[in-house]
């Protein structure tokens, strides 16, 4: 079983977990504040499970109906759960609105928040794993899924604060207030783990700094080559695509460009693991620019 793979199950247990301690934490006071967060987490354990999925799809080869892989099957996940945070977020501002209504006084405050930093504290360490561990696999599904879990830390973080004030001035209707403000928080998270995850669908091209350094090892191993132009990238997951033209001189035998081509490959391939090269040799009649090699 893959590192991802392993990740996305813990994050399905996680989310059970902590779940079940907001509910718990929520079920004890009445806070609507708590319950707003509970309510995130139960939206947590919908999305690690709609990530648990998509890994599995995206570890999947490439086959002859879908000959670039299964790497974009990560971005829709990303994108569910971007729509689910903003269906709590709505579900959150429905309730703060009755708690605005009727401001009530909490039951067992104080133990229901001692459960709920406890759930807090389990979020955090496990967010920081996936973020880090989904970075370094290059795993959109489970950096969006910490993400969103350091989301869910900040706002619990928030909540706990606001009801001890509460607590402290007896101003119950800070409860209600507070759960409005979470929501908006997640409600803007959700909308902009959306936007990033459309644009992967969207075939994105590759950060500036990523094709800075793609363009540097072309340049430094098109050995015979005169000029490339027309360089495209694309991501999809930890896959990334590029492809280009070559131009070389018309008398330049098929075994040369060839040897020029595998040179490039193999070193853009040993910078990104899992990069997909295409090159187009051309004959120096296409060239668009003269000198030099070139790169635009």
């Amino acid at each position: 079983m893959s590192t991802t793979m392993k990740l996305a199950l813990g994050s399905l247990a996680v989310g059970f977990a902590v779940l079940a301690m907001k509910i718990l934490a929520y079920r004890m006071t009445g806070s609507i504040a708590l319950y707003s967060d509970a309510l995130e987490s139960t939206v947590n354990v919908v999305t690690a499970f709609a990530a648990l999925i998509a890994v599995h799809i995206a570890a999947k080869p490439a086959d002859e109906t879908h000959p670039y892989g299964h790497h974009k099957a990560e971005f829709f996940s990303a994108v569910l759960e971007g729509v689910m945070i903003v269906i709590a977020a709505l579900l959150i501002l429905r309730e703060a609105y009755f708690g605005l209504m009727n401001p009530a006084e909490l039951d067992l405050p104080l133990t229901g928040i001692v459960v709920n930093f406890a759930a807090t504290v389990v979020n955090s360490i496990w967010a920081y794993i996936l973020i880090t561990y989904g970075r370094r696999h290059k795993s959109p599904a489970l950096v969006a899924d910490g993400r969103h879990l350091l989301t869910d830390v900040v706002t619990s973080v928030g909540v706990v604060a606001g009801i001890l004030l509460a607590l402290g001035t007896g101003w119950w209707i800070l409860d209600p207030i507070l759960a409005a403000f979470v929501a908006v928080n997640i409600l803007w998270s959700g909308s902009k783990l959306i936007k990033e995850s459309l644009s992967g669908l969207m075939d994105e091209a590759v950060p500036p700094e990523t094709l800075t350094r793609i363009r540097d090892i072309i340049t430094a191993h098109a050995h015979g080559a005169s000029e490339v132009h027309d360089l495209l990238t694309r991501h999809a997951g930890p896959a990334i695509f590029i492809e280009f033209h070559l131009i070389v001189a018309g008398d330049m035998t098929v075994f040369e460009a060839h040897e020029i081509c595998d040179e490039i490959e193999n070193a853009l391939e040993h910078a990104f693991d899992g990069a997909r090269v295409t090159i187009h040799v051309e004959p120096e009649h296409k060239s668009k620019q003269s000198g030099a090699l070139v790169l635009n």
